[in-house]
């Protein structure tokens, strides 16, 4: 008995147990109480803007975002003149995703949301995975075509796609946004972040990228989050996590943002920052802001 004044409160805070209802707290929430809420659809009527190119895409320079950006900029890169596009700001911050435009392409209300205005009917894609398939699909790039090739990219990519609730909601929501710091929620997440670290660090001990030998969608969607992660620009936790120890991580890491599409791709929709590009709707905004 003599270390129980040591052990944590049952609860925390202390006098908490779970009603039998849960109510929603406009207060909860941290940093983002203002636009969290337990119910979807549009809060505003507004219509999103619509550009010249074949693709329209509503996004914010987050991880996710990023994603989208850089695989339009690879896919420039190599030619694919198809793959123009309109990048417009949505600003989550100050509600941009609950408009009635925005929820019509994507009812979650997240970003990236994008258009496909290639074809005679405008096709929705919400999801960044599913964003990034589609656009491979489509031009016959970053997603091999052998089943064996195939299926190991997109494990990879659906390995991202469950794995970034825990490096953002959880780790990241628990360690930089909550109102107080929770031990157990830290330390939690904190354990299954690195456990990603090193299920990746593992996989690229014996792979040059994520799929292989070739550069892939898979690479494109984990790098913007488990790379920021590995140079300690994410949550400001690469010490807290010990991020130089997955040396394979740190390797694959730097390869891909010397790659010129993933410099020109991560400043687009960036509104902090070095670089950044609020919106891109021309090769030439980029090479602007990069050479500002």
């Amino acid at each position: 008995m003599a270390n129980d004044a040591a052990k944590p409160p049952p609860n925390h805070p202390a006098d908490y147990a779970p009603p039998k209802v849960w109510q929603w707290n406009k207060e909860s929430g941290g940093r983002f109480a203002n636009i969290n809420r337990p119910i979807a659809g549009p809060t505003h009527d507004k219509d999103l803007p619509v550009g010249k190119h074949p693709f329209q895409l509503y996004s914010l320079g987050t991880p996710n975002g990023v994603k989208v950006t850089v695989m339009f900029e690879e896919l420039l890169a190599l030619g694919h003149k198809g793959a123009e596009y309109d990048a417009w700001l949505i600003n989550i911050g100050q509600g941009d995703q609950f408009s009635s435009g925005f929820v019509d392409v994507n009812p979650n209300s997240k970003i990236p949301a994008l258009m496909d205005r290639s074809g005679p009917t405008p096709i929705r894609i919400f999801e960044s995975g599913a964003i990034l398939v589609h656009l491979a699909e489509k031009f016959g790039a970053f997603l091999p075509t052998d089943p064996a090739k195939r299926a190991e990219v997109m494990s990879w990519l659906f390995w991202q796609v469950g794995s970034a609730p825990y490096l953002g909601g959880g780790f990241g929501h628990f360690y930089a946004y909550a109102p107080f710091r929770i031990e157990y929620a830290i330390d939690r997440f904190a354990m299954e972040v690195k456990r990603e670290l090193d299920v990746l660090d593992r996989r690229l001990a014996d792979s040059r990228y994520l799929g292989g030998e070739d550069y892939s969608i898979a690479d494109i969607a984990v790098w913007p989050w488990y790379g920021a992660l590995a140079k300690g620009l994410v949550y400001e936790a690469g010490e807290f996590l010990s991020v130089q120890d997955y040396k394979h991580v740190q390797r694959w890491t730097d390869e891909i943002a010397a790659r010129p599409a993933v410099k020109r791709g991560r400043i687009v929709n960036r509104v902090q920052g070095e670089k950044t590009l609020a919106e891109r709707h021309d090769a030439a905004d980029i090479d602007k802001a990069l050479a500002g």
